[in-house]
């Protein structure tokens, strides 16, 4: 009897190489009819084709599997195939890890962001209001050691009766206050009519979260030579935000960071929710440098701190923050921009300048 089932087993075990070496044949074909699909780009699954194949198997089978299970074999298998196309499809784009394993470094003026460089500060108003308050701003951001200075001059607001911004007026302002504090200019493009303009007096572009997915707007930035800010948007699927960073990285401009600046939960004790599992990800599967907004991410003075720190612990190559001279008069975001004495608070609390190393081993205090 045991004889019999040894012979048994190795029957099996003749098939089971078998099925293997059909199977990997069959991965190969699906892959091969995946990358046509992606040149013609169609879509990887066919649900019609996907149930011509069910059915045939269902009615050529012999038993004794039930046609129920033979049914949830070959969907396994259909799955499987699947996840190879997609795995194969993603080592082709160009925000990768597996198209590039190196980190980018992007540098913004002489203020270098990603890999192994300390984690920068990106520090100013969320709006550019008058001249005497970007000069305020910009001088004292910058003698605490800020070198990159955030402020917009076209503000993208729910409320189509708030400040929008001084626009041109407010970008020409922010330059003349950079260059003379030393600083390099962050600040949100809306259009890509403008991106003239903007080339002219900014150092770095912003896509806003709610431009995220702006392809227009994505197609022709990527076109500049000038480097990115991408921020995720506000309900924006990781897989959609490194997508957005596809469109500028493919059309030329290899100076992207991300930023992620929190997105749209359940909660109402913050503005938004901080997903610092996105910055994760993000440093995982792209080789682009990543920031954190903490201003956004929770739209609260007192999670500033705490925030920064979670960006900063889990990988992060930067932050930013907004400050204003008088938070409780700006004209945008009075609740959650810090003033003066705060942003010093704020810059002792997270020891921002002294704690991490430029390998960032150690693990931020808490």
């Amino acid at each position: 009897m045991d004889g019999k089932i040894q012979s048994l087993r190795a029957r099996i075990d003749g098939l089971n190489l078998q099925l293997l070496e059909l199977l990997s044949e069959r991965a190969r074909l699906a892959q091969a009819i995946g990358e046509l699909q992606s040149a013609m780009g169609l879509s990887h699954y066919d649900p019609v084709r996907e149930q011509e194949m069910l059915e045939a198997l269902t009615a050529a089978n012999p038993g004794p599997f039930t046609d129920a299970t033979v049914k949830s074999l070959f969907k396994q298998i259909f799955q499987a195939s699947m996840q190879l196309e997609e795995a194969e499809e993603k080592r082709h784009y160009l925000t990768s890890r597996s198209a590039h394993r190196a980190d980018t470094v992007v540098e913004v003026g002489n203020v270098a962001i990603g890999g192994r460089h300390a984690p920068v500060l990106v520090a100013g108003p969320c709006a550019i209001e008058s001249a005497e308050q970007v000069e305020a701003v910009a001088a004292r951001v910058a003698s605490r050691g800020v070198t990159l200075f955030r402020g917009g001059a076209f503000k993208p607001r729910t409320d189509p009766y708030s400040f929008q911004g001084l626009g041109e007026e407010g970008l020409r302002l922010a330059r003349e206050a950079c260059d003379r504090h030393g600083l390099a200019f962050v600040s949100e493009i809306m259009d890509a009519k403008e991106l003239p303009l903007f080339e002219e007096h900014v150092d770095m572009l912003q896509i806003g979260a709610r431009n995220m997915q702006n392809f227009t707007l994505l197609k022709a930035v990527g076109r500049s030579r000038k480097p990115v800010l991408l921020k995720r948007g506000l309900a924006a699927t990781v897989e959609e935000w490194v997508m957005a960073a596809e469109y500028l990285l493919n059309e030329g401009n290899p100076n992207v960071v991300l930023c992620e600046r929190g997105i749209r939960t359940f909660e109402r004790y913050t503005r938004n929710t901080l997903d610092v599992s996105a910055v994760a990800l993000a440093k995982l599967e792209t080789h682009l440098p990543v920031l954190v907004d903490v201003t956004h991410s929770g739209g609260r003075r007192d999670l500033l701190v705490p925030l920064t720190k979670a960006g900063l612990a889990i990988g992060a190559d930067g932050i930013m923050i907004e400050v204003h001279p008088n938070p409780a008069v700006a004209l945008s975001d009075q609740k959650q921009q810090v003033d003066f004495e705060t942003f010093d608070r704020y810059l002792e609390d997270t020891g921002y300048h002294t704690k991490l190393s430029e390998k960032r081993h150690e693990v931020y205090g808490f």
